[in-house]
């Protein structure tokens, strides 16, 4: 498929370039040194995982391991509710430790241990990421250090347990508002003084070249399982497929799977209390072209043109950028990105958990909720939801803020 000029057949083999840039975004803007680290590791991506015993040893491990293929599920009794569009969920609340996540991590960990690393480090805001590379550690007996920042650890109090029951370092990011930005902070400079050891398994389609291809690659089979699947269900392809972005891994895995289809796609932002900046993460709708965290993107900028403080019911998607392909298919409008607020999202949480027997994660509650919009728009059709993650980790901090529904 060719839009605006892209040829969707030969994409992957072109986007990124050998630069790590998908048009002006991506890029490695990093300090010499760090520079050498990110060399070896897309030398390292681009022998160790062609060869036979890699592949042959990561599909074992998603097989015996994390419990993949995850299912599609039909939502009946919420498609009933909403008309006459049908509803379907790609599961990967289903995956191994509750999440997206373990698909990445679990490469990024296979890959450090190939190249005699003894220990891996990572920011997380959710906890996700950060229980994910925990295990992979833990798989593989390395050492793992994980920052996240203090009002994420008070938010994600079940996830910070099972860090620590994993064996994992949880280091405390009291710097700035102490969420995802400021633990991304701390972790890019903790591996900058260590790299020689460790490996910083980035929790995103973020940060400088290799990682957003390498995330990307590693999160695809959500997307090719999904396209597989939903073929064989129903016989034909989504009319449209939607998943939540913050930096944007569960959504660039899943819509890799379709890019090349005609399938609408739909990545949604968190606006949360509003537009006005501060009271949202919502960089793809309000954000203009900045260089964060060794790559260059959409992002959020304040007065004197920094990253801007920023906001979410979901921790995992309160990030002030988002992923460079994300920038590369807003820009191109093949993906179109959208927002939902906290009041919609929290609805779409209880709807789902209360219709169908999925409590779902608040990131993922993101995706639904305007899964459910689209749905009264569309009147007839299908819709695919990446179900990215369950909500166990939110349910204290939900039934806090908002009671039961």
């Amino acid at each position: 498929m060719n839009f605006n000029g892209i040829d969707f057949d030969t994409y992957f083999k072109h986007y990124p370039d050998e630069k790590g840039y998908f048009g002006k975004y991506g890029g490695s803007y990093i300090p010499d040194e760090l520079q050498k680290a990110m060399e070896e590791i897309t030398e390292a991506y681009f022998t160790i995982c062609k060869s036979r015993k890699f592949i042959s040893e990561l599909r074992r491990i998603r097989r015996e391991f994390q419990g993949r293929p995850t299912p599609i599920s039909y939502l009946e009794r919420l498609s009933g509710k909403l008309g006459n569009v049908q509803l379907y969920v790609k599961r990967e609340d289903l995956n191994h430790t509750g999440a997206h996540k373990l698909n990445h991590c679990m490469g990024e960990a296979l890959l450090a241990k190939y190249m005699g690393k003894k220990k891996v480090i990572a920011e997380t805001g959710a906890g996700q990421h950060g229980v994910a590379l925990a295990t992979a550690a833990a798989y593989f007996g390395l050492e793992c250090d994980i920052y996240m920042g203090s009002v994420d650890i008070k938010k994600q109090a079940p996830n910070v347990a099972r860090m620590k029951i994993l064996g994992a370092n949880v280091v405390e990011v009291t710097d700035g508002l102490a969420t995802l930005k400021e633990a991304v902070d701390a972790a890019f400079k903790a591996y900058a003084e260590d790299y020689k050891n460790c490996i910083y398994c980035i929790g995103s389609v973020v940060g400088p070249h290799p990682f957003p291809m390498m995330v990307r690659d590693f999160q695809s089979v959500v997307g090719i399982e999904a396209r597989e699947q939903f073929t064989e269900m129903t016989g034909e392809l989504p009319d449209a497929i939607v998943a939540c972005v913050g930096g944007g891994s569960n959504a660039m895995g899943f819509f890799s799977g379709f890019l090349n289809d005609p399938v609408d796609i739909y990545g949604i932002e968190p606006l949360g209390r509003g537009p006005a900046l501060g009271d949202h993460a919502a960089s793809l709708q309000y954000g203009t072209e900045g260089i964060m965290h060794g790559f260059n993107s959409i992002m959020l900028k304040d007065a004197d043109g920094n990253p801007a403080p920023v906001y979410s019911v979901a921790s995992g998607l309160d990030y002030p950028s988002s992923g460079p392909e994300h920038a590369f298919l807003h820009d191109l409008g093949r993906v179109k990105y959208d927002v939902i607020s906290d009041d919609e999202t929290i609805d779409a949480f209880f709807t789902l958990s209360r219709l169908e027997g999925i409590i779902p994660a608040i990131e993922s509650s993101h995706a639904v909720a305007y899964a459910m919009k689209l749905a009264k728009e569309m009147g007839k059709g299908s819709i695919l939801i990446n179900l990215s993650g369950r909500g166990d980790k939110d349910m204290d901090y939900i039934i806090e803020k908002y009671g039961i529904r």
